[in-house]
């Protein structure tokens, strides 16, 4: 099974709560917020920020009233970047990255198959904005709302 890890999973987390706050208005938010919104580790949210700042993803604010934004607006922030900053390359096998990896590359059928997969995982990631990710949980938030009552 092919699976992100949690890096990916709660680095995408942290960047969907940075951009409801956002999106509210906020000018920056402390991990301690965002650790307790999405019950993360604080510790472990100081470890995967580092990423996400350095691929210009988000930036810090120093001072009263400081924490960490959004480098750009949710729209203009697409899950694969995010992804890429904790991640890595969206390839399924090394292969699909490096031909030179394997020798059988160029003759191997398997080969094609896992970089047409890539691809497609690639450019789903690629169409995704913060903006949609947020748009979608406030559609789950609301079907949920309306089955509870």
């Amino acid at each position: 099974m092919i699976r992100l890890s949690t890096k990916g999973r709660y680095g995408t987390r942290l960047m969907l709560s940075l951009a409801k706050h956002f999106i509210n208005g906020e000018e920056a938010v402390i991990l301690k917020v965002v650790s307790e919104e999405e019950n993360i580790s604080i510790r472990y949210l100081e470890q995967i920020i580092i990423p996400l700042k350095i691929n210009r993803l988000v930036r810090s604010i120093r001072g009263a009233g400081g924490g960490y934004s959004l480098a750009r607006p949710p729209e203009k922030i697409f899950l694969s970047e995010i992804l890429y900053a904790l991640e890595g390359s969206c390839c399924l096998v090394e292969c699909v990255e490096d031909e030179s990896y394997c020798e059988r590359a160029n003759i191997c059928a398997a080969h094609d198959v896992w970089k047409e997969a890539s691809r497609l995982l690639k450019n789903y990631f690629e169409s995704l904005s913060l903006q949609d990710v947020v748009e979608l949980e406030q559609k789950k938030r609301s079907r949920a709302k309306k089955t509870n009552h």
